[in-house]
């Protein structure tokens, strides 16, 4: 009798224990899904810039990047067509500062040859009120899957995946080798240049990003490899100090390790979408998870799930609701199976 207590004991301790770490948070709503995108694809990026949301990239056959640019207009549901990436490429990092996008790095594919992603270096601005693209200095490492954040007014671009460094390899390739790197560069938009900053402690790609108090976020993504098919995800959150210069302890792990998902920031919380997984088990596939990052308490939240998994789809945080975009319903490692999506779903993260 004693030991059964001791041991119902123990089990509520170690309940009450996860219940500090992750709990359940239903507040919100699922709305009616809005617009439909008006071209369904994969690997589609996207940011809330001054009352609209812009859908970008997009992924075709043979990994050949689209160069899709569009705007959506919550106050109409439609959605407009802009000018296309002067380089059409996949896999950029991206951020919003004072309403303007801006783009660094991705891949392209090969000038000749069997199709792979090439890591570049471009740097680009968009400026949505004029529609314009314009050139600015050099990413200095060539790299892709990376993300941006944007703190101080600079934009700090962390992590990816490149070729090795000394290699002969010119191209990322599932097959060929390659790294996730933990590069850290930081642009300055007032001066157009670069600077080197502390590089993170765990190399990865894919990941999800946030920014909160003047700290920036790294929470999830892929090591070993750019590809899902030889990659194993994270549930890693590490936080880095601009200020400082420093990254500090690990955070408390995201409940569904995952990659290639969608993420936003809204009132204290980064809120994180969709992504996939290569399983140790039989299996391969997308998220329909939804979960929320506290920093101020190390907590995570479960949210209502999306109605249909995805991964490379486009979201952010647009006067508090969560607009996540396209898509592909399938694993991006199972050849042949693509299924890009054109929904639109939209979370109301305060539920009114």
């Amino acid at each position: 009798m004693i030991a059964a207590f001791k041991l119902l004991r123990l089990c509520f301790a170690v309940l009450l224990a996860a219940s500090f770490c992750v709990s359940a948070a239903y507040a919100q709503k699922w709305e009616k899904p809005a617009a439909p995108f008006p071209e369904a694809s994969e690997e589609l990026y996207g940011v809330a810039v001054n009352g609209k949301f812009y859908a970008f990239g997009g992924l075709g056959p043979a990994w050949t990047p689209k160069g899709l640019m569009y705007e959506y207009d919550p106050g109409s549901n439609k959605w407009a067509k802009k000018n296309n990436m002067p380089l059409a490429l996949h896999h950029p990092a991206w951020a919003e500062l004072n309403g303007k996008i801006y783009l660094f790095g991705g891949f392209v594919k090969p000038e000749k040859g069997p199709s792979a992603w090439v890591p570049i270096n471009n740097s680009w601005e968009y400026d949505p009120a004029n529609d314009r693209w314009k050139a600015l200095a050099s990413l200095p490492t060539k790299r892709g899957a990376a993300a941006a954040a944007v703190v101080g007014g600079k934009i700090y671009v962390i992590g990816g995946a490149g070729v090795h460094p000394g290699s002969k390899e010119a191209a990322v390739h599932p097959a060929r080798p390659h790294r996730s790197v933990d590069t850290n560069e930081v642009y300055d938009p007032a001066t157009d240049t670069w600077e080197a900053r502390q590089t993170m402690p765990t190399a990865r790609n894919h990941t999800f990003v946030g920014v909160l108090n003047n700290k920036i976020y790294i929470l999830g993504g892929r090591v070993g490899n750019a590809f899902i098919t030889r990659a194993s995800n994270t549930g890693i959150v590490e936080e880095y100090d601009p200020a400082t210069d420093q990254w500090g302890a690990l955070k408390a792990s995201m409940p569904n390790p995952r990659s290639a998902g969608a993420s936003g920031t809204f009132k204290g919380k980064i809120y994180t979408a969709g992504g996939e997984e290569r399983s140790t088990g039989p299996w391969q596939r997308t998220f329909r998870a939804v979960e929320a990052y506290e920093p101020a308490t190390n907590r995570w939240s479960v949210l209502p799930d999306m109605t249909f998994p995805r991964h490379g789809l486009a979201g952010d945080i647009l006067d508090g609701k969560f607009h996540l975009v396209s898509g592909d319903v399938s694993s991006g490692g199972a050849s042949g199976a693509q299924i890009e999506t054109d929904v639109h779903e939209v979370l109301d993260i305060e539920g009114k």
